[in-house]
């Protein structure tokens, strides 16, 4: 098996495993860490030779890029407490707590290469946090607060740890010039991720094709990446700000190609990246087998201690952490949730840092030489516990955090979900009665035409918000519900009809593809209403 094969392979592999995942009930972060992990210890498949300081620049950008268009800039305003308490505080505190114990059972290793250790493991991983989490059918902001962490918390991991690692091969180390570089790397990415928001959005703009504006949305993130991180910046911070800045504001309201082309796009690029990093980490094993040779065993008890510290560290942050939040938010008169409420969901937050791709790359990058040419300190034994706690994180947090999550009967409220997007569609259906309104003050429309449409967007209010009607109000628009019920039937059942003939007539010899396409697009655009 060539690696050409090996990669079509994981590829594959990702995509088949969603449905297998969702049928077994295994997270499929966690099932393609499993194939790689079985892939790894196949005589015939080969060791994966890619650069380990080419893995973040390729995985990153576009997951995070793609994580980011879920959310706003106002809703990480809102939730900067829980950044600041999780995104920064705790890697810095998971940091220096692995950094002081590691150095206590290895006195010998230098106090800077057990914090580039604590550094690379203190991060979780946004996406499998998400994944897991979100295959359990967490509640919404228990979600949004994994997210908001995830999405920050490698800045502050990166910084740390690229200067703990510049301190091991130099041989010194400024506390001072520390704080510098994080601030200095954080306002950087600040300003190159809005500057190539910015640009983007202009060039978007003069681009009218979505095929075209979704093409450079590819090239945003890894542009951002690379140029923040080339000129000492956070390179994930500046594609976070870039990607909210593309969102909230370049795409418009009227900007639909872009959307419904996009969406799909992302989607497939989420689905194949993300499992072809998680296939990699269990692939990665034969690597770091091969890297600490016949002496992994003696190691195990110095990584169980880590992942002891690693996991505790975490409970014990978030606990007060939340207590505190919850306080400050009282006093402050807050009254937006933005901490886990009560015991049961900082519980679930906790078994929810999975470790992921981020610790497994920093890992492999640790320089093998420092200056004068010794050896790395410990190398191989850093990255056989970090990939430990990668381990562990992923398959034993990962496996069981649905157990958890029944034991503390913590679920999705889907009907406080589903009320709340009722109450959205409310908003866009009386947001619409208004335009109409307008338009027929200000043009001649039909009166047959206004009291129609009228009375189509006033059935769709009620059946969002029949509390706002009487009974005999309710029972006209149910009887007339039935009849929009069999209109949409009859309607769908002609869209299939007409689609089935431009199918005909796309294998008709010397039709044009792109001209029946073209109407099958509009027919497939008119067969999903709400």
């Amino acid at each position: 098996m060539t690696q050409l094969m090996l990669l079509f392979f994981i590829l594959l592999a990702a995509i088949v495993s969603t449905p297998i995942a969702e049928r077994v009930r295994i997270p499929q972060p966690v099932l393609m860490t499993l194939i790689g992990m079985v892939l790894a210890v196949l005589p015939f498949v080969p060791n994966i030779t890619i650069s380990p300081e080419l893995i973040l620049p390729m995985v990153l950008p576009p997951l995070i890029y793609a994580a980011a268009q879920r959310s706003t800039a106002s809703y990480f305003r809102a939730n900067y407490r829980v950044i600041l308490l999780l995104a920064v505080v705790l890697v810095l505190v998971t940091t220096a707590a692995v950094a002081l114990a590691l150095h206590w059972i290895m006195p010998a290793l230098p106090l800077a290469a057990a914090i580039a250790l604590g550094a690379l493991i203190s991060p979780p991983d946004p996406i499998a946090a998400a994944a897991v989490a979100g295959s359990v059918g967490l509640p919404r902001r228990l979600m949004g607060i994994l997210e908001t962490e995830g999405l920050f918390n490698d800045v502050t991991a990166l910084v740390v740890y690229g200067l703990a690692v510049e301190a091991v091969v130099k041989g010194e180390f400024s506390t001072l010039e520390a704080v510098e570089r994080l601030v200095l790397s954080a306002v950087l990415a600040v300003v190159f991720g809005v500057g190539l928001g910015w640009l983007s959005g202009k060039v978007m703009s003069l681009l009218h094709d979505p095929t075209l504006q979704v093409a450079l949305s590819l090239l945003v993130p890894f542009a951002a990446y690379v140029l923040a991180d080339e000129l000492h910046g956070s390179g994930v911070l500046a594609v976070l700000v870039c990607s909210l800045w593309i969102n909230d504001q370049t795409v418009g309201a009227d900007d639909v190609g872009y959307r419904l082309v996009g969406e799909a796009f992302w989607d497939v690029v989420e689905l194949l990246i993300s499992g072809m990093a998680f296939g990699l980490i269990g692939l990665e094993l034969a690597s770091v087998l091969n890297t600490v040779g016949s002496h992994w065993t003696s190691m195990l008890s110095d990584a169980f201690l880590v992942i002891v510290v690693v996991v505790g560290i975490r409970l014990l942050w978030l606990l007060p952490g939340a207590w505190v939040t919850h306080s400050w938010d009282r006093a402050h008169g807050h009254t937006e949730e933005a901490a886990p409420i009560g015991w049961r969901e900082s519980v679930v937050l906790w078994w929810s840092g999975m470790r992921g791709v981020a610790s497994v790359a920093l890992a492999l990058a640790l320089p093998l030489t420092v200056h004068g040419g010794g050896p790395f300190p410990e190398r191989s034994e850093i990255i056989f516990i970090a990939f430990c706690v990668v381990l562990f994180t992923l398959l034993v947090q990962g496996l069981t955090l649905p157990v958890v999550v029944r034991w503390l009967g913590l679920s999705r409220d889907q009907d406080a979900e589903d009320a709340a997007e009722r109450q959205l569609w409310y908003r866009a259906g009386k947001a619409g009665l208004r335009r109409l309104k307008e338009m027929a003050a200000t043009e001649e429309l039909p009166d047959e035409l206004v009291d129609r449409l009228k009375q189509r967007q006033t059935d769709r209010l009620a059946r969002h918000r029949p509390d706002m009607y009487d009974e005999e109000q309710l029972r006209e628009l149910k009887e007339r519900a039935v009849w929009v019920k069999q209109f949409a039937e009859v309607e769908q059942a002609m869209l299939a009809a007409g689609r089935q003939e431009m199918q005909e007539a796309r294998m008709e010899p010397g039709a044009d593809p792109e001209l029946v396409d073209r109407v099958i697009r509009r027919l497939d655009l008119r067969s999903n209403p709400r």
